[in-house]
């Protein structure tokens, strides 16, 4: 999901695609995203397309929806803000002449036809600090068709004489609620779960198992992976976050058809905490590259260490704390610190760090377990080594 500038990303994303493309015919072209009341001057002389948002609606179908990945089971979040743009383009030629406004209108109506959905690079850099293209559900550009007495009406309401014009609307738009979630502890007994198998004849990768079948891996972790036909000529597994440009493949060890392993390098800096999706690519003899359907993989930041120990309270129970942790985290991923029941957001920050500072209020004497969460992926706060599992004491502070 996205922060609160997504809809000035939306804004200037159209704005810069349009004129890219409107440009190589009309080169005296501006594209401008301004009310329909101000957005020719009286002496202009160039072609022009104006944008203008007009309306803002909920989306119905994600108005009261949260998504699985942003909130764990037992936990109760937040439903994004989902958000429907709708726009109003009106072009204007040299001396008022209809004919090359239209002209201009139907360059732009054919690029919005060919472009119906921004794509995640358009909006990364449309404006700084944004985060819409991390969203999961993609951006759309659907044509909004208007009767001839409802785009009257529109005009009327800009107290400005009628232009040929046409709507568009964008969706969806998914703004992240900043309420704080609540975060109670997880379970300790397992869950068992069932997983049809197709047996194709293709490899099929059915699951990924982590040391001491932990819920997520760590740096350095070798993991299971088991599935079906995954032995070849050569064997590799394919490793891809939100954050890479390009995936990353390890080689694969012990092969068998149905069982092999490998290893996560314990790179702090290049391998950050968060879900990858992880694929295995058998290779025939042939030299014909075959990748099995991915599954996801969880890679849990590990805390290092805590200070300082015990931590004080302030007169309203107010706690600061700093966590030093692996791997570093970055500047644009998602980073709290659940104390005993509460989280904690992590301060802004322009570089990859390795410790960050938390303050909370409202604690009380006594010991907290703690988790650190990096977008969405918690540290390993059971120790499933013993039977029954228990609370792993080291993820812990006594708050004084």
């Amino acid at each position: 999901m996205s922060n609160s500038l997504s809809i000035a990303t939306v804004t200037a994303t159209l704005r810069t695609l349009l004129f890219n493309h409107l440009q190589v015919d009309t080169p005296d072209v501006t594209v401008t995203t301004l009310p329909p009341d101000k957005a020719r001057a009286r002496d202009a002389t160039h072609h022009q397309l104006n944008i203008f948002l007009f309306q803002v609606g909920h989306d119905a179908a994600l108005r009261n929806t949260t998504f699985p990945h942003h909130v764990k089971p037992g936990e109760s979040g937040h439903p994004p803000l989902a958000l429907r743009l709708t726009y109003l383009l009106t072009p204007y030629a040299p001396s008022d002449d209809d004919v090359e406004s239209h002209k201009l209108l139907g360059k732009a109506m054919n690029v919005l036809h060919d472009h119906p959905l921004l794509g995640s690079e358009e909006l990364r850099v449309a404006v700084p600090g944004n985060d819409l293209h991390r969203q999961a559900e993609r951006v759309r550009i659907t044509s909004e068709p208007l009767s001839l007495e409802e785009l009257s009406k529109l005009w009327t309401m800009f107290q400005t004489q009628y232009r040929v014009s046409v709507v568009y609307q964008v969706s969806v738009v998914l703004i992240e609620s900043t309420r704080p979630r609540a975060t109670p502890l997880p379970v300790l007994r397992p869950v068992l779960s069932v997983q049809p198998d197709t047996l194709p004849p293709f490899p099929l990768l059915e699951a990924i198992t982590p040391p001491q079948q932990q819920a997520s891996a760590r740096l350095g972790d070798v993991l299971v992976l088991t599935g079906q036909h995954l032995a070849g000529n050569t064997v590799g597994v394919r490793f891809q976050h939100p954050l890479w440009t390009t995936p990353v493949t390890r080689p694969a060890a012990d092969v068998t058809a149905a069982r092999l392993t490998t290893s996560i390098p314990n790179d702090a800096a290049n391998w950050p905490a968060g879900t990858y999706a992880v694929s295995v690519i058998v290779t025939d003899t042939n030299g014909v590259e075959h990748a099995s359907p991915t599954l996801p993989l969880t890679l849990a930041p590990r805390i290092l260490s805590l200070t300082p120990s015990p931590v004080p309270r302030g007169p309203d129970g107010e706690v600061t704390l700093t966590a030093t942790f692996s791997p570093r985290v970055r500047p644009d991923q998602r980073v709290s610190l659940l104390l005993g029941g509460k989280e904690l957001p992590a301060p802004e920050r322009v570089a990859a760090v390795d410790n960050l500072t938390f303050t909370g209020r409202g604690f009380t004497a006594g010991d907290h377990h703690v988790r650190l969460r990096v977008d969405g992926v918690d540290s390993l706060l059971i120790d499933r080594s013993q039977t029954p599992p228990v609370f792993d004491p080291t993820q812990r502070v006594s708050v004084t």
